[in-house]
């Protein structure tokens, strides 16, 4: 990944061309983090791996453009590119114009809805900006380990935090995290 942040320098340095040499760089990985976001979300999902690759990389062109420091600060910011592009998209299909309330089944499946066990982002998102409100550095972390898929002593470099630090806070923010969703939930 040491290529990578030659790109991201050189980026920041307005060569032009960096941004085409960045991405091809990078695209690989960030197709296996978007497969690996998609996969957990529920089933009638419409966007694909390669069109939220690109979003993301557009999104990141945009006023982020060579802010990164190193190749994971890089991937960082994509994670959190992908956690906005799949927030909205939730969001948007939860308006009533876009059939918000409404069920897709199968019309052999007309008497049993099985409803996924997949989380549910729009929950998870509003659960992050509490928890970010309350602390910043364990949102954060969940970010880093959830939507860029780094390990806890990754994502705790990051954050400039011990490894022991960073195991405390995502053991604390997965059980806050968990409980401030499950609040929502109707116990019947």
């Amino acid at each position: 990944m040491g290529g990578v942040t030659q790109f991201i320098k050189e980026l920041r340095d307005g060569d032009e061309r960096a941004a085409d040499r960045l991405l091809s760089a990078v695209y690989d990985e960030l197709r296996r983090l978007a497969a690996g976001k998609l996969a957990r979300e529920r089933p009638g999902q419409t966007l694909q791996a390669t069109a939220l690759v690109h979003e993301a990389y557009l999104r990141l062109l945009g006023a982020e453009a060579g802010h990164w420091e190193n190749s994971v600060h890089f991937f960082a910011a994509a994670a959190e590119a992908m956690r906005r592009i799949l927030v909205d998209s939730a969001r948007r299909k939860g308006r009533v114009k876009h059939g918000g309330g409404l069920h897709k089944r199968e019309l052999d499946e007309a008497d049993a809805i099985v409803m996924p066990d997949s989380i549910d982002l729009i929950a998870l998102d509003e659960a992050l900006e509490k928890l970010a409100r309350r602390d910043k550095a364990k949102a954060d972390l969940v970010i880093l380990r959830y939507f860029a898929g780094l390990s806890v002593e990754q994502a705790g470099r990051v954050l400039g935090i011990s490894r022991a630090t960073a195991d405390r806070h995502w053991t604390f923010a997965r059980t806050w995290l968990y409980n401030e969703i499950s609040k929502g939930d109707d116990p019947a």
